[in-house]
């Protein structure tokens, strides 16, 4: 059995690797054409029709991002400081040839920051041309969603905490497993993460 240290680079190009498997939204249609055509079974058709979320935890929570918007998952480095700026901006960093802003997601929902551990990581998340790369307590796995799991954020869930509603798309029960989906378009554009300087 593979240690938590063996596993640790798996998991850093996890992400990566999936969403370069995972078929367009265009070829997940025309393959669920095509089964429902050679009498597939509806399991089968749901199972096509999900959509990848890479799943990360948060204060022993499980949340989830579409794949999407997942540029990468990388071990946590030292950024580079900048001042005046607010508490949850800890600097940036040179990605790919790309200065990016590291924001802790804890301190950015005003949760308790907790030490880093080996396990904490840092996912690149994009949205159109915005790229930020987040600081959480660690990745598990990439799952295929499909729609009919998802409860929608208009249907008041106790499940999902209120600090971090307003960034909240729906929630998906998969088995025992209740994952809170982030959206990546309300997270990176809030009003809050777009005026992070300080006055």
């Amino acid at each position: 059995m593979a240690s938590d240290d063996q596993r640790m680079p798996q998991r850093d190009v996890l992400a990566q690797q999936l969403k370069t498997q995972m078929p367009s939204a265009a070829a997940r249609q025309a393959q669920s054409l095509q089964l429902r055509q050679d009498g597939t079974s509806s399991a089968a058709m749901v199972a096509m029709n999900a959509e990848q979320y890479l799943v990360f935890s948060l204060l022993e929570r499980e949340f989830a991002i579409k794949a999407e918007h997942i540029q990468g998952v990388e071990r946590l480095t030292e950024p580079t400081p900048i001042p005046n700026v607010a508490s949850w901006i800890c600097g940036v960093i040179n990605l790919r040839g790309s200065i990016v802003s590291v924001v802790d997601l804890r301190a950015f929902l005003d949760l308790e920051k907790l030490p880093y551990s080996p396990l904490t990581r840092l996912l690149s998340v994009q949205y159109n041309e915005m790229v930020i790369c987040l600081i959480v307590d660690g990745v598990s796995e990439m799952v295929p969603i499909p729609d009919a799991a998802i409860t929608s954020v208009s249907t008041r869930q106790a499940n999902i905490p209120p600090w971090v509603a307003p960034y909240v798309s729906g929630s998906a029960l998969l088995g025992k497993r209740v994952i809170v989906l982030l959206d990546a378009a309300h997270l990176l554009f809030a009003k809050k993460m777009q005026h992070y300087s300080l006055e």
